[in-house]
């Protein structure tokens, strides 16, 4: 029964979603959908090979809102729909939005508690499944205005968890990994607005969704097999082996970092918040 009720739900929030899209309030422009979809049927799903899109965060409607631009038989299997990280704080703070949530595919996750929580265990379950995996790797909403800036004037998104890390690391198969790049959402919800007007979308917005080029396998997987000292090997010290590990965390979390960075810079500019 819950597996019915979580399509419906699914269906019913993608739906809604392409109909917001497609009712002339807003305008979106899509770019490389192809490479998603050319991922979400592959064959190698069924070997075991998942998939992880990665992406900035701009506005709490990126979430289903971006969604909407799949093709509507993506929303009726749950193998063709994502699973995402929610905030607790956010997200699950009554019975209602648990159930709702919890049915939309979205796995609660608790701030402070690290990489360590049911929320990522599950995660990888899902990728190890061959399922699809939906992350926002600063784990908050950033708006562009608030991107630190570097000595050159260059933008740079704030740095990525390293959930995605460990999820990389424990991944049967190694996943493709497909970043994102969001531009428009910050104005479709921006950030600080009073009540009531901080839940109403504004009218008139421009959104591009572009989804870029694979991450490498093969530099992943480099990073993955960083040479671990003989002492290492041997597992004799418990400190220098977790020591090992953050390090080959970071590497990884930094690799999809500069990708979908670059990604936004090919289309917002050296300061992240261009429209195309």
């Amino acid at each position: 029964m819950s597996a019915v009720l979580s399509a419906v739900t699914v269906s019913a929030v993608g739906l809604t979603c392409k109909a917001f899209l497609n009712s002339g309030l807003c305008s979106v422009e899509v770019n490389g959908l192809h490479t998603l979809r050319n991922a979400l049927e592959s064959p190698k799903r069924s070997a075991g090979q998942g998939i992880i899109t990665i992406c900035n965060h701009i506005s709490t409607l990126d979430d289903p809102v971006v969604w909407g631009v799949l093709p509507v038989h993506y929303y009726l299997r749950s193998r063709t729909t994502r699973w995402a990280l929610g905030a607790s704080d956010i997200m699950f703070t009554n019975p209602i939005f648990s159930t709702f949530f919890s049915l939309g595919q979205t796995l609660e996750t608790f701030r402070g508690q690290g990489i360590h929580q049911a929320a990522v265990n599950t995660a990888i379950q899902k990728v190890n499944e061959g399922g699809w995996v939906h992350l926002y790797g600063e784990g908050k909403v950033n708006q562009p205005m608030t991107y630190p800036l570097d000595k050159h004037g260059q933008a740079h998104l704030p740095r990525f968890k390293w959930g995605v890390g460990r999820i990389l690391m424990e991944a049967k198969t190694p996943p493709m990994v497909i970043p994102m790049w969001l531009t428009g959402f910050d104005k479709l919800m921006p950030e600080g607005r009073p009540f009531p007007y901080k839940y109403l979308p504004r009218i008139g917005a421009r959104l591009s969704v572009t989804f870029g080029d694979p991450v490498s396998e093969d530099e992943i997987a480099e990073a993955l097999n960083i040479t671990r000292t003989p002492r290492q090997q041997h597992g004799a010290d418990v400190a220098v082996d977790a020591h090992y590990t953050a390090l080959v965390r970071k590497k990884v979390t930094a690799i999809l970092h500069r990708d979908v960075e670059a990604l936004g810079k090919s289309i917002s500019g050296k300061l992240l918040n261009g429209i195309p």
